[in-house]
């Protein structure tokens, strides 16, 4: 039994709607919310009707809504293929499943964490008030973070001592230098 080009198309269309209303749901926004967020431009029977699968989203539009929700537009996008038959709640997990845990607080993806790891907690916001060279090289090392970890909600980003070290040794500061310098720069929350 071979599968038509339509089915592919719809099974990627379903695809494509579980993981916009994953993010959508990561990002702790409402139909609504979108929807006045962007000025009415999607409207919340329109996003439903995406992230349900019974519409295909236009490239310009995916973009367009992935710079609303703040995130890189492949995040929007399924990693894998799905079968062309699935059902809602399977789309559902599938895309559940997409969503990396943060590693900080799930030690058993991350690997051995050493006994004295600390975690420093960076203020986005404040990222982007900061002048100077340090705001380009930390935007680009955070960002490469939340990329991997999928975890775009644009405020705040918790980062582990191996990641503030290497953030040092490109300003050429050791890990206490650079530690002083993200809490003179007022990044680091406590």
């Amino acid at each position: 039994m071979s599968v038509s080009d339509e089915e592919v198309v719809d099974g990627y269309a379903a695809a494509v709607g579980a993981r916009l209303r994953a993010v959508r749901k990561h990002k702790k926004l409402s139909l609504q919310s979108v929807e006045a967020m962007s000025d009415q431009e999607f409207k919340a029977s329109v996003l439903g009707a995406y992230e349900r699968g019974e519409r295909s989203i236009s490239v310009p539009r995916l973009q367009r809504l992935a710079a609303l929700y703040d995130v890189p537009i492949e995040q929007l996008l399924p990693k894998d293929q799905l079968p062309t038959s699935v059902t809602a709640a399977q789309l559902d997990d599938f895309a559940a499943t997409e969503l990396i845990l943060d590693p900080i607080s799930t030690p058993e993806l991350s690997g051995r964490r050493g006994q004295g790891d600390s975690k420093f907690t960076i203020d986005l916001n404040k990222l982007n008030d900061v002048v100077g060279p340090e705001r380009d090289v930390l935007r680009r090392y955070l960002g490469m973070i939340q990329v991997q970890r999928q975890d775009f909600n644009g405020r705040m980003i918790t980062i582990r001592t191996d990641d503030l070290r290497v953030i040092g040794c490109i300003f050429e500061l050791t890990l206490e230098q650079m530690s002083q310098r993200l809490d003179d720069l007022g990044l680091r929350l406590r």
